[in-house]
């Protein structure tokens, strides 16, 4: 690793190591412990209901922390994964080294590791959503050669009381700076405790939500990551959910990830970008433009766009956020620079590497070419299983690559501007829909299964598992039955509030 990625790398293993976190090994972790005197280790990992758990290890001696990180603990199976019945539920989960920590809010120093869940034979969980995710990642490298990679943008409101000093405007929060927003200094200790747990960042915003009601003030924000494989991208999501819980809970004030808080404001998503690389090599762009590989795999995605609701948007209040003009999807479509389509196209840098130098005449240097194209599936909300949701949209993008007609569908489908409006009647007209609640999700999921259970991805009794759940919350026409009724709707979305 190079000098200069060591110094700025504020993850304390990395600046004691010295080495890149996929380096690390047993023998580092030790080395590390026994220098920085670390007392407990904590194992932490994603149930089948996406919340994080913990496992709590007091170390008593070298020899007891060489067993754990060696062997790793037992489990009680049946109670993290709904499909595991009680009568043989044992379950391994083994630490991973490249994503140890030190816990950034314990007085005791504490050393997290996420970790992989295994059987009883020793082999990864085939239907634990990490290894879906391991599986279609493995399977895309496998048929293109190229790696593919992603990043999350997550939303969430923070809740406080009301400041009566320099109030926000409501809806009017992007981008917003303080005094104006309340809570600017919450995201950035959350993002910088973020990076020391070895989350690659590339922004944090206050986003357009912002409102009084009921004498609560609810404030919008959001933090992007920047692309990185496809494990690390959905645990840095993982992380900074807690880690942004854990610091609202030592200020007294609570946080949501929900997708719809109330009517008529902005709900929170959370959009996943995606990329693909080889040799070093953005495979998104050719000659400037966006190649024919990104569009046959935004229309792989778009072909099962529908279907992945089943994954990404999971209780009833994300069909609320899923209405038109409230810069969210609801017609299966693409289109460039577009907030109200499936998948957008955002700028992506080509051939304008001039910028800084005319914004800074006496520069002295000349930008070579940075491509950082990505195109953005932007349906899922906080209620989504991120691993599920990423291996979904995986197998979209090898479905459009294996599809005949993908380049033909990617054309038809495209928006050329605000698709609502009148001169886009006719193109709108033609266009399916997404589902409008999580029943009309799982029967889409079970119509297209067969795309999702491919090479042994997604595991049959997982996608019945999921059906039962989405089906089991009987929300069909909801929103139609809900119009109108704001108490019902209250009440709908304090039930969902502090979704996982």
């Amino acid at each position: 690793m190079e000098t200069s990625q060591i110094v700025l790398n504020p993850n304390e293993l990395v600046q004691f190591l010295k080495k890149n976190p996929a380096d690390f090994t047993k023998e580092d972790i030790i080395r590390f412990c026994e220098a920085k005197q670390i007392e407990m280790v904590n194992f932490r990992y994603v149930s089948g209901d996406s919340t994080l758990k913990v496992l709590n290890f007091v170390i008593s001696s070298k020899e007891y922390l060489d067993s754990i990180l060696s062997y790793g603990e037992r489990l009680d199976g049946s109670n993290i994964f709904s499909f595991i019945e009680a009568g043989s539920s044992d379950l391994y989960v083994i630490p991973k080294y490249r994503s140890a920590f030190v816990n950034p809010f314990t007085e005791i120093p504490t050393l997290e590791f996420m970790c992989s869940y295994y059987d009883n034979e020793g082999k990864p969980l085939a239907s634990a959503p990490e290894n879906v995710l391991k599986k279609a990642d493995a399977e895309f490298t496998k048929q293109t050669g190229a790696q593919f990679k992603a990043l999350g943008e997550l939303e969430y409101y923070i809740v406080s009381d009301v400041d009566p000093l320099f109030p926000g405007r409501d809806q009017k929060g992007y981008h917003t700076a303080a005094p104006f927003t309340k809570f600017e200094d919450i995201r950035a200790e959350a993002m910088r405790l973020l990076a020391r747990t070895g989350a690659q960042i590339k922004y944090g915003h206050s986003e357009v939500g912002c409102f009084t009601q009921d004498g609560k003030y609810y404030e919008q924000q959001e933090i992007e990551f920047l692309p990185t494989p496809v494990e690390q991208a959905v645990e840095q999501i993982v992380l900074a959910k807690w880690i942004l819980r854990m610091i609202a809970h030592q200020r007294g004030l609570n946080i949501s990830y929900a997708p719809k808080i109330t009517v008529g404001k902005a709900g929170s998503g959370m959009h996943f970008h995606m990329l693909t690389e080889k040799d070093g090599k953005n495979l998104l762009t050719e000659n400037g433009k966006l190649s024919d590989t990104a569009r046959k795999m935004i229309a792989g995605i778009l072909d099962i766009g529908d279907a992945i609701t089943a994954f990404g948007n999971t209780i009833p209040t994300s069909y609320l956020r899923l209405v038109p003009h409230q810069e969210a999807p609801t017609y299966v479509c693409w289109g460039d620079r577009n907030r109200s389509v499936v998948i957008r196209v955002p700028l992506g840098w080509s051939g304008v590497s001039h910028m800084v130098c005319d914004a800074n005449p006496n520069c002295g240097f000349v930008n070579e070419e940075h491509e950082k194209q990505t195109y953005e599936y932007r349906v899922p909300d906080g209620s989504c299983e991120p691993y599920l949701t990423v291996a979904a949209l995986i197998v979209g993008s090898l479905h459009g690559l294996s599809m005949p007609d993908a380049l033909a569908k990617a054309e038809r489908l495209y928006a050329s501007g605000n698709i609502f409006n009148k001169e886009n009647k006719s193109f709108l007209d033609g266009l399916e829909q997404l589902p409008a609640s999580c029943y009309e999700s799982a029967e889409v999921l079970n119509a297209k299964r067969a795309i999702f259970e491919k090479n042994d991805i997604f595991p049959a009794g997982m996608i019945d598992s999921c059906i039962a759940n989405l089906k089991a919350f009987d929300d069909k026409n909801l929103s139609e039955r809900l119009y109108g009724n704001n108490e019902a709707i209250a009440e709908l979305v304090a039930k969902h509030f502090d979704v996982a």
